[in-house]
């Protein structure tokens, strides 16, 4: 028979896998060569937080054809932006703060622009989570969400 201690944390991890989270690539920023980011592991490990409802990469209008077939057959829908990934981005992402079946809001960036829509996620009752690397990760950023997640570690 279970002790309570495995119960509870059966119900925690349960109740971990049913948030719903939403996740936003900032492509030029993170999926770089020199930084080895593999969009599979993103999500292998954003998973243990939640359910992952919407996967979302934006990439500036010079991503190639090569990329953007191998970040949709990571599951993820590609958004081209003809302009500033950036604001693209934030304002996506605030679409989802007022989304009631999203729970979790994820920017995968090293950019500390992201900062005030972390706050505004936050402010709206929503968690989020933070996932870069180094070099240049943005300590503003990672002291703004709730948890971050380096992929270098």
């Amino acid at each position: 028979m279970p002790n309570v201690l495995d119960q509870f944390k059966s119900m925690v991890a349960k109740a971990k896998r049913e948030k719903g989270l939403a996740c936003f690539v900032d492509g030029p920023n993170m999926i770089r060569k020199e930084l080895g980011i593999d969009l599979g592991k993103v999500r292998k490990r954003l998973q243990k937080h939640g359910t992952i409802k919407v996967a979302k990469v934006f990439l500036d209008q010079y991503a190639s054809d090569k990329l953007i077939e191998a970040v949709t057959n990571q599951g993820y829908e590609v958004i081209i932006v003809p302009s500033d990934v950036d604001v693209a981005l934030a304002v996506h992402a605030t679409e989802s703060v007022f989304n009631p079946n999203i729970e979790v809001i994820v920017v995968v960036s090293r950019d500390s622009d992201y900062k005030p829509l972390l706050t505004i996620a936050k402010k709206h009752g929503k968690e989020t989570i933070v996932v870069g690397t180094e070099p240049d990760f943005s300590s503003a950023l990672k002291n703004t969400a709730d948890l971050v997640i380096n992929m270098r570690e």
